[in-house]
């Protein structure tokens, strides 16, 4: 999308992506056969990513890899503001460029710290 200029569609889904990867986190904690927390669910219906990293268990491991990476720290600022509500929004180039970069980058990225656990 950003190769086609799409800078809305790229900034969002690439946000979307992180929601969906923290959401593969979430799934993977639910065993085949088993009938999962009725709170757990409601709750994984969120498209917040704060919270959705919380219910993944990943709290922890998000603020030691911040604490140890200002890299990493950077791109999940970026990321962490991403809302459902940005589909709506219009989003320049840059904008849309720092996020898929910082969603994307496949050593420090956020969706590459977040691969490790789904």
């Amino acid at each position: 999308m950003l190769g086609a200029g799409l800078w809305d569609g790229a900034y969002y889904l690439a946000g979307y992506a992180v929601e969906c990867a923290l959401k593969a986190c979430i799934a993977k904690q639910t065993r085949r056969y088993e009938f999962p927390d009725k709170k757990r669910v409601i709750e994984s219906y969120s498209h917040e990513l704060l919270p959705l990293v919380r219910l993944a268990g990943l709290g922890d491991a998000l603020r030691e890899r911040i604490r140890q990476d200002s890299k990493f720290q950077k791109k999940w600022d970026i990321s962490r503001v991403w809302s459902e509500e940005s589909r709506y929004r219009r989003h320049d180039q840059k904008s849309a460029q720092n996020m898929v970069e910082a969603v994307a980058h496949r050593s420090d990225g956020v969706v590459a710290w977040i691969r490790p656990y789904w």
